[in-house]
């Protein structure tokens, strides 16, 4: 029990003096690049297997790039939406970013739409913690 506490507190710290900002949804890198993760954010937005999480990294006030975290969609599919959609808001201002309206992929439009949904929800969240 004692080891525990120490080693919770002993992690804390070093989250501390590393100066990173860090929750459960967007972590700040050491160079500056926030990473927004919407498991947590979107975990009631469904595709059509189940959630589809993404990681959104962003740096100066725009998105670096975007990247899909394990899901259960059909991967045909997802690896379209992956190389089709994903890139849509890459080097786009947070602003304009949260904007945009994406098509999505044909014949995956669930999967689509859950991963726009992710997008805007994971936008917000930085605009409102940042």
């Amino acid at each position: 029990m004692l080891l525990g506490m120490i080693t919770m507190a002993t992690v804390s710290m070093q989250q501390a003096f590393a100066g990173k900002a860090q929750d459960s949804a967007m972590t700040k890198m050491a160079d500056g690049t926030y990473v927004v993760n919407t498991t947590s954010l979107a975990s009631d937005v469904k595709g059509y297997r189940g959630t589809t999480p993404l990681k959104i990294h962003i740096k100066g006030d725009k998105v670096v790039k975007i990247e899909a975290i394990r899901n259960q969609e059909t991967p045909k599919y997802f690896a379209r939406i992956k190389s089709e959609v994903l890139g849509k808001w890459d080097g786009k201002k947070v602003a304009k970013a949260a904007k945009m309206k994406v098509d999505g992929v044909t014949g995956a439009t669930l999967s689509s739409d859950a991963v726009k949904e992710n997008v805007k929800r994971g936008l917000k969240y930085y605009q409102d913690h940042k």
